[in-house]
């Protein structure tokens, strides 16, 4: 039973089998076309019903709790891109120049909203302030993720941000989440009834995302330039950057006098990385030859968070069943 925590999520087994479909029957020509004509429907999709699903109410739920929100966006836009560029001269050499491209713009995503407040609820923290922090984080990611993308990628040598990718950027994800947004108060009712269609579009647009960016990449010789060595080190600089994020969120947060459980909201909102967001942005932001590899951080990134964070999570727990317990004691005394 306790081996189950460790196991890979089903969705991390259908992105890995899209990865190999994509190495083994790359799509290429017109059905590549295609692809990108439904990928670019799905992400649009996606966006509008994020916008819908997103409750204005529940977002600014526990705003008054302004230390603590502003804290999860420090480390998520902030401790995290810092992390990642100053890491380089360390980090770099363990994996290809591009690869590092994507560790740096895996830095800049948002935070999880699904998963953040799960992990919160599990480990006895303060939910509704995980809530309104997930949910800020996702929405202000969106217009200040490719802002933090091309400061981070003029000063790591590769060129800012093109006029092109902020017009894409505007009518691909902000748009389609600025009408959902506004269709929110009829069709917000419908989406939250019918989550598993919601997941659906969710999951189908990354993997029409893996799909089109990976097969782009095998063609252009990714796996030639990716040896197991450098996969290797892509584990090693994902799980340094988590666990030194981990460590400044909770040692960090104590020194600032939140309460226990404001502290577990922010180690589980502002250490984590949106796979949802993150892999259609990175269409929007750069060219399909390069997408293969700039997702892959992310990817991996993802599962490990989840380890982590499911073991963090009980841990905490168990401490406040353990003193939830000394307490009782203390009070039948």
């Amino acid at each position: 039973m306790s081996l189950r925590r460790f196991l890979p999520d089903p969705f991390i087994c259908a992105l890995l089998a899209t990865v190999l479909l994509a190495s083994k029957l790359p799509c290429r020509g017109e059905a590549a076309q295609v692809f990108d004509g439904l990928t670019d429907a799905a992400i649009a999709l996606l966006f509008f019903l994020h916008g819908a699903k997103l409750s204005r109410s529940a977002a600014l739920a526990g705003l008054t709790n302004w230390r603590l929100h502003i804290t999860v966006l420090i480390s998520t836009f902030v401790l995290f891109p810092l992390m990642g560029f100053l890491l380089r001269p360390l980090l770099s050499p363990l994996v290809t120049p591009g690869l590092y491209v994507g560790v740096l713009f895996l830095c800049t995503l948002p935070s999880t909203v699904q998963s953040s407040i799960a992990f919160t609820s599990i480990a006895r923290g303060n939910v509704s302030a995980a809530v309104c922090a997930a949910s800020a984080s996702s929405l202000i990611g969106i217009l200040v993720t490719p802002l933090l993308v091309g400061v981070l990628l003029e000063a790591h040598g590769q060129g800012g941000m093109s006029w092109h990718a902020v017009e894409s950027i505007v009518m691909q994800l902000l748009v389609p989440f600025v009408a959902g947004q506004a269709t929110q108060r009829w069709i917000g009712g419908q989406v939250q009834r019918h989550k598993t269609l919601v997941g659906l579009v969710d999951r189908g647009s990354i993997l029409l995302v893996v799909y089109t960016a990976f097969s782009a990449a095998v063609l252009e010789g990714l796996w030639r330039s990716t040896p197991l060595s450098v996969l290797g080190g892509l584990v090693v600089v994902d799980a340094v950057l988590l666990a030194l994020v981990l460590l400044t969120t909770r040692y960090g947060s104590r020194a600032l006098g939140f309460s226990r459980e404001d502290e577990i909201t922010i180690v589980f909102c502002g250490s984590k990385k949106s796979l949802a967001s993150g892999i259609p942005m990175a269409r929007v932001l750069f060219a399909a030859p390069t997408l293969g590899t700039i997702v892959l951080p992310l990817m991996m990134f993802h599962q490990i968070q989840l380890m982590a964070c499911a073991v963090l999570a009980r841990r905490y727990a168990r401490k406040a069943e353990t003193s939830s317990g000394q307490k009782s004691v203390d009070i039948a005394s």
